[in-house]
């Protein structure tokens, strides 16, 4: 569909660039594949913009180094590959969150140490996972979560102390069982519950005295024999009834005849 046919109540109140100035004024506005108000390269109007480049993606490369950061940011959504390094640089942030998501894989250690937050969790999201460690003592601890979500299992560990309780949290869902025990003594009791709830019977030893009482509620729900014993002797009368009731089904269980 031709931009002329847009409704000129839109366009009315929309920014409108000067065509008197353009070099597309002769050719792509006479053909109707450009019009002010809603698909313009000039306009400092980030819609109008995008539209331009969408229906003309061959004048990307043009506009690469634009004075205006937010031309350049559309620009480089529709750049051939070959032109994005040069851009890998630029001093504006928009400009290298879209060549975050856009360069090859092998170029993305160019932006690790980008002073933009977005940009490195972009990076944080996409770098192979063997490279993936370099981030984990990034500042940002959102970057640290997109860290902790897909660093391998085994090199986990790394994050089971940091700062920040979310990064721990996603740790404590995926780090392996045996490791779980770095968790422990978290100091958030969420965190401590996953830990409980995932960590096996046998390790159950490591969080009965635990400060909350739902925490040695949980361990009393799956503890085994002599520490199931012991959780009778509960500080808490939640956990001591739920050892009891355990303790008696246990008894009724060993007492059934042989069928």
């Amino acid at each position: 569909m031709s931009v002329n046919s847009v409704d000129q109540e839109t366009l009315a109140s929309t920014p409108q660039a000067d065509c008197s100035q353009c070099h597309f004024q002769s050719s792509l506005s006479v053909a109707g594949t450009c019009k002010p108000g809603y698909c313009c390269v000039q306009a400092e109007n980030g819609s109008q913009i995008h539209r331009f480049f969408k229906a003309h993606p061959e004048y990307a490369p043009n506009y690469r180094q634009d004075p205006y950061w937010e031309r350049r940011a559309i620009a480089a959504l529709y750049l051939p590959a070959d032109y994005l390094a040069l851009l890998l640089n630029d001093p504006d942030e928009a400009v290298r969150r879209v060549l975050a998501y856009r360069v090859p894989l092998e170029w993305l250690p160019a932006l690790i140490a980008d002073i933009d937050r977005e940009v490195r969790i972009t990076v944080a999201d996409r770098l192979p996972e063997e490279q993936l460690e370099v981030l984990a003592d990034d500042p940002d601890y959102l970057v640290r979560v997109y860290v902790a979500r897909r660093l391998p299992l085994g090199r986990l560990f790394r994050l089971a102390a940091d700062v920040d309780a979310e990064v721990r949290r996603i740790v404590a869902e995926r780090i392996p069982q045996v490791s779980l025990g770095l968790l422990a003594n978290d100091t958030d009791v969420a965190i401590r519950r996953i830990v409980v709830q995932r960590m096996d019977v046998d390790g159950l030893e490591l969080m009965k005295c635990d400060s909350d009482w739902t925490i040695r509620y949980e361990v009393a729900l799956r503890a085994e024999s002599c520490l199931l014993t012991e959780m009778l002797g509960d500080s808490d009368e939640a956990v001591r009834e739920v050892a009891r009731q355990r303790c008696i089904a246990r008894r009724i269980e060993h007492q059934k005849p042989l069928s």
